[in-house]
């Protein structure tokens, strides 16, 4: 059953992460050499204050197109409307997250600290997962 899979069976731990200052043409050049579409946004003191992506970097670099400008930095355009998870969430609940809501990616917390990352392919992993131990 999808409720008894947990978020940390499944979440990435080998994180990407951005600083708030970085700039945006920076964290473009991460985003490419790393082959992901986007992550977690953490200060100096270790916290998760945003999450940065693909839109985002668009959305900087149209914006200074348009006006003519340098791009900013990521906590210029980064999300901060924050949704997170926790290891011991079940699948099944992370799910609905990502049905309610657009994003791709939630960062994972134990104790307000960032310990990974899980996806929405994350989650059709587990759900493979299940399929291949549940089929009649």
């Amino acid at each position: 059953m999808l409720k008894s899979m947990h978020v940390a069976e499944y979440m990435s731990r080998r994180l990407v992460t951005f600083s708030p200052d970085m700039s945006v043409s920076e964290a473009i050049r991460v985003l490419l050499e790393n082959q992901i579409s986007g992550g977690p946004v953490v200060d100096d003191a270790g916290r998760v204050v945003g999450v940065f992506s693909e839109s985002d970097c668009l959305k900087g670099a149209l914006e200074a197109s348009y006006h003519g400008t340098e791009i900013g930095s990521v906590k210029e355009y980064m999300s901060v409307d924050l949704q997170t998870v926790e290891g011991s969430d079940s699948i099944l609940d992370v799910a609905e997250i990502f049905l309610a809501d657009h994003r791709r990616r939630l960062p994972v917390l134990d104790n307000g600290k960032l310990v990974g990352q899980i996806s929405r392919r994350d989650l059709l992993r587990a759900m493979d997962d299940f399929g291949q131990h549940h089929t009649p």
